[in-house]
């Protein structure tokens, strides 16, 4: 821990006062470097950043001092190519990623661009905020891709962090959700959030358990970090159905040809989401229907957060409370 210079803002940024960020697995990785694309170094971590605006740019007109923002994962993208002019902005090859392309909020200050920030509704703390700026937008975009409609069924694979939000937001589109993890506290939490259906990938094979219940499921959403459950998750998959893949562990995806073209079954890739996106993962939130589970933190116990998120000893999501409410 150190001190740094407060940010200059330049055109178009603004400077957020930060009260709260979640913590994310992904900052675990940005740390250890063991990701394919590198981090800058020296770095301040933290993509789910929430605070008040204190100082804006010149030409910045759609936010002003006090509004209550957050900094996402997407901290900026041209605005130019192929993918930012057909809404899919995350896809852009030139974007920037908050804590980890760029500064981002494990600190008291960050600047970012003003375009690329989200106000919070009124309903939602800072803490209740934080982690839906990746958890929350994450896994509400991954359901969206999915190909899912109301009333089919939806396994979740890994009830951590963005799994248990992840099934809150498929509950709330109306899906039967189905949790699969390896640890019996989390699969009694997946029933508290309104799970229809928990197994235990450890005790039964989660394929042969759900083709066996319901025959299989529409989309199965993998948010965990082991190659295991990523190939557990696509065997669940029914014929015509998809494996959405969101979790990243530094592993390949071993996938069965024949199966995939004979059963029409889809594997896709999701990336946390658009501005859009995060605007209504927000709005289902403030609406009552998704409650993280937060461990507040403070900022100086980031190294032991760190730990205990390595060993999986995370229930929900720590928040590091950087100043107060």
């Amino acid at each position: 821990m150190k001190d740094v210079p407060v940010p200059e803002v330049g055109q178009g940024e603004v400077l957020v006062k930060i009260h709260a960020c979640g913590v994310c697995h992904t900052d675990l990785h940005a740390a250890h470097g063991d990701w394919p694309v590198k981090p800058k170094m020296p770095l301040i971590p933290g993509h789910e950043g929430v605070g008040v605006i204190e100082k804006v740019g010149e030409n910045v007109t759609n936010v002003k001092v006090g509004d209550r923002v957050g900094i996402p994962w997407l901290y900026s993208a041209c605005g130019e190519c192929e993918y930012c002019l057909s809404g899919r902005e995350t896809l852009c090859p030139n974007q920037l990623n908050a804590g980890y392309s760029v500064d981002g909020a494990y600190a008291e200050y960050c600047k970012a661009p003003a375009l690329y920030v989200t106000k919070i509704p009124d309903a939602l703390s800072f803490k209740e905020a934080a982690p839906l700026f990746c958890a929350g937008v994450t896994t509400y975009k991954a359901l969206k891709v999915s190909g899912a409609k109301a009333g089919d069924w939806v396994s979740i694979h890994g009830i951590g962090g963005l799994g248990h939000v992840a099934l809150q937001y498929a509950k709330a589109m109306g899906f039967n959700v189905i949790a699969v993890d390896i640890k019996d506290d989390k699969l009694e939490l997946a029933k508290k959030l309104g799970a229809d259906l928990t197994v235990n990938g450890m005790k039964v094979d989660p394929a042969e358990k759900i083709k066996e219940e319901v025959g299989g499921v529409q989309a199965a959403i993998s948010v965990a970090v082991t190659k295991k459950a990523f190939e557990q998750a696509y065997h669940t998959v029914k014929r015509g159905g998809s494996l959405v893949v969101v979790g990243l562990p530094n592993d390949t995806l071993p996938i069965p040809i024949f199966d995939t073209v004979l059963n029409g079954v889809s594997v896709k890739g999701s990336i946390v989401g658009t501005r859009k996106d995060l605007q209504e993962c927000l709005e289902l939130a403030a609406q009552g229907k998704i409650k993280t589970m937060i461990e507040t933190q403070p900022l100086d116990n980031i190294n032991e957060i760190f730990d205990r998120l390595e060993n999986g000893e995370i229930n929900g999501r720590v928040v590091l409370e950087i100043s107060n409410e």
